[in-house]
């Protein structure tokens, strides 16, 4: 049998490459602790851990509710115990009671026992066709758990693989950013600098659909770098110094920027998932601050400030 391993984990990409350090998250710990709060609550169920798949492996980190450390740093390989049915299969899976069941292997008996478990539900976390983790719901008889708290531990793990389908795409826009800024322009420029508009844009609409508000802050924030260096004095564009330059809220550029690349305010209200009218408020309030009357001569302010690339 596998032996727990405590040991930290190392940074990974999004894939599961270790060593690399991916450029807005150390690690989606948080993404699972939440996700294990939500299941217990949900649920019902006390007892209820999981952890993120790596190099083919499960490895068990998070847990709510257990009386003992048996299963910290589990090592669950695919296609050995329920979680490597799991991982396996890429669907949930139930038993009654884990040590005499005979659908699974029962290569980690010794830290269930220790636990006391006995009924078990296993739902894997599936980000496009691949197990990033496994959450389980377990209890300390051999009832069944029901299909109200598989059905609710399988929600929970749609959530989380759905926040973490949006981080992957966060890191993914942003190493694109970033590789078009450090880019020598190519001719003629006027592609480049429509992608990358269309990037800052598609960016901005992301960060509003994260819940995690520092992950949301940081990507904004890497919007702003991202600023600075497309709209440097040796790049042709003007001064973006702060001296001056109109404060406009986080939601006001999200709506120019989308107005800069054409969309109508009903087409930039269904990329932001938001009402027209709220996309012409925001729109009505930004000009205001531009001190223009226009959208278009709004979009060309925000840019000669270094608001928009």
């Amino acid at each position: 049998m596998p032996s727990p391993d405590r040991s930290p984990s190392r940074s990974r990409t999004p894939g599961g490459t270790p060593g690399v350090r991916p450029l807005l998250r150390p690690h989606d710990a948080d993404a699972f602790r939440h996700a294990l709060r939500l299941a217990r609550q949900r649920t019902g169920v006390r007892c209820v851990f999981g952890g993120e798949v790596g190099d083919g492996t499960l490895r068990l980190t998070e847990f709510t509710g257990t009386l003992t450390d048996s299963m910290s740093g589990l090592r669950v390989g695919a296609g050995r115990g329920l979680g490597g049915y799991v991982l396996t299969h890429q669907r949930p899976l139930a038993v009654n009671d884990y040590v005499p069941a005979t659908s699974i292997t029962h290569d980690y008996d010794n830290p269930v026992r220790q636990e006391g478990i006995r009924a078990i539900v296993a739902a894997p976390v599936t980000v496009r066709s691949g197990v990033r983790g496994v959450l389980y719901a377990a209890v300390r008889d051999a009832a069944p758990l029901g299909e109200r708290a598989t059905a609710a531990l399988m929600d929970t793990a749609r959530r989380l693989a759905g926040e973490l389908a949006v981080r992957d795409e966060v890191d993914r826009r942003v190493r694109l950013l970033e590789a078009a800024a450090e880019s020598p322009p190519q001719a003629p420029p006027s592609p480049r600098l429509d992608a990358l508009r269309d990037l800052h844009a598609e960016l901005r609409g992301i960060a509003h659909e994260i819940e995690d508000t520092a992950l949301r802050d940081r990507l904004r924030h890497a919007c702003d770098r991202f600023l600075r260096a497309e709209t440097a004095p040796d790049g042709g564009q003007a001064d973006p110094s702060p001296a001056g330059r109109p404060r406009l809220s986080a939601r006001e550029l999200d709506v120019l920027s989308y107005v800069a690349l054409g969309c109508t305010n009903a087409e930039a209200a269904q990329y932001l998932c938001l009402e027209p009218e709220t996309v012409k408020a925001y729109l009505r309030s930004a000009t205001r601050k531009l001190g223009v009357h226009s959208r278009h001569h709004a979009v060309a302010a925000a840019r000669r400030h270094g608001l928009l690339p």
